[in-house]
């Protein structure tokens, strides 16, 4: 099986650039945390050798997400040969390599991932890096080494079937990681009372500032979340969404006490429905998407308690109607929501009403390879890269694809990564 690929570019109109106004990209889903951005004036052609500002070769491959702010660039990467993970920054504006340190040894436990698969993170202040074997470091923007600590050493072996690749967030000044694991040990990996749990760090110096357990009525791998906590806002109040485990959960940020529950979309409690997408809120609504061609589930914003008899507006028809994700996170982007199925013959990507479900229209992407990367919508299109490293660029009023951009090389079948959008550049 061929690597991830390993190589970084910027993409953007050079004329476009002047007179754009600055957005950062924090985070894996971007400054809204639902994979959208105000940025204007981005190319909807381009190429390896059209339109390219600069293209860097990385130490390793990361299925992680490029994270942009000011005229840093951070991406983790793992190295293969020298079995090294390493936190690197690089020049926006010119690609040059800022700084790099190796966090620790390792590359990856399984033929699927590595150890680089989440995201960084950064609020400007500090930039915290997670990796796969439970390694988290935080340096200044500048690489000044702040803290270090590894989950696991301090809470507990992971029991996953598959490489963990949660991505942590920093949100009002908390740096928020989720473990939703099994219950049981996972050949030799964690013990027979393994919990899931909410972790809530000081992003300044690692210090735990709280921790609480979130149960599950889930089996087997069921439990299993590779979901990343979302931070919400609705009426004034806000949370942090949590999906896995068959249920979606919305958490208080300064506490982590439970505001709601919702579920389950697994009533027959069948159990190897592994989670991947997270949870995207716009409109009042909150989208949680059921694994393997499963429907998707709207529920209402804003709900106390249980409200898994009264929160579900609508919910989709999965297989039926090509509205489901087993991987990718949707995107919520021009009022509405982008639900992308990557996996079989049809690649669908839908555009559906929030309130209502209504699909305003579905494209088929026409791509051999599938789709593990979650869409980024900004500047009235919608960008999304399959295995193989070809970006499509969709129209998102009418779900015509615009362009399709071969940016990988023979033999890419592993292009995991989301594309990021910041000071007018891809």
């Amino acid at each position: 099986m061929k690597t991830v690929k390993t190589i970084l570019l910027v993409v953007a109109l050079e004329l476009s650039l002047a007179g754009m106004q600055a957005g950062e990209w924090g985070n894996w889903r971007g400054p809204n945390y639902n994979g959208s951005t105000d940025e204007k004036n981005l190319p909807a052609k381009f190429s390896k050798t059209e339109n390219v500002i600069w293209s860097v070769k990385m130490d390793g491959p990361s299925a992680g997400t490029p994270i942009v702010w000011g005229e840093h660039v951070y991406v983790s990467s793992s190295n293969p040969d020298a079995e090294r993970l390493m936190a690197n920054c690089y020049d926006r504006g010119t690609g040059a390599l800022k700084w790099a340190h190796q966090v620790a040894k390792g590359h990856r436990q399984d033929n699927r991932s590595n150890y680089a698969a989440p995201s960084p993170v950064t609020d400007g202040q500090v930039v915290t890096f997670f990796y796969g074997n439970g390694e988290l470091a935080t340096f200044t923007p500048d690489g000044e080494k702040l803290w270090s600590q590894n989950i696991q050493k301090k809470h507990g072996q992971f029991a996953f079937l598959w490489t963990f690749s949660t991505s942590p967030i920093i949100h009002d000044g908390i740096l928020y990681m989720q473990v939703l694991q099994r219950d049981t040990k996972v050949g030799s990996k964690g013990s027979n009372d393994n919990r899931s749990y909410l972790l809530a760090l000081d992003p300044k110096s690692g210090r735990q500032l709280w921790k609480v357990y979130r149960s599950a009525k889930a089996r087997s791998e069921s439990l299993e979340a590779f979901s990343t906590p979302i931070p919400f806002t609705h009426n004034g109040r806000g949370e942090i969404l949590i999906t896995g485990g068959d249920c979606l959960t919305g958490h208080d940020p300064k506490s982590g006490e439970e505001l709601w529950r919702w579920g389950t979309w697994n009533p027959t409690r069948i159990g190897h429905w592994r989670l991947v997408p997270s949870p995207v809120a716009g409109d009042g609504v909150v989208l949680a998407c059921a694994p393997k061609r499963a429907p998707v589930f709207a529920i209402k914003a804003g709900g106390k308690g249980n409200i898994s008899a009264s929160g579900r507006l609508w919910n989709s028809e999965g297989s039926r109607d090509g509205v489901s994700s087993d991987v990718c996170t949707p995107l919520f982007y021009q009022g509405s929501f982008f639900v992308l199925y990557g996996e079989g013959r049809d690649k669908m990507l839908s555009r559906v009403e929030p309130k209502t479900g209504k699909i305003q229209w579905a494209s088929n992407l026409d791509s051999r390879s599938l789709f593990r990367g979650s869409p980024t919508g900004t500047d009235g299109k919608i960008y999304v890269q399959n295995h193989a490293g070809t970006v499509h660029v969709i129209d998102a009023k009418s779900g015509r694809v615009l362009h399709r951009a071969e940016m990988g090389k023979a033999g890419d079948d592993q292009t995991r990564a989301s594309i990021a959008v910041a000071h007018g550049r891809l």
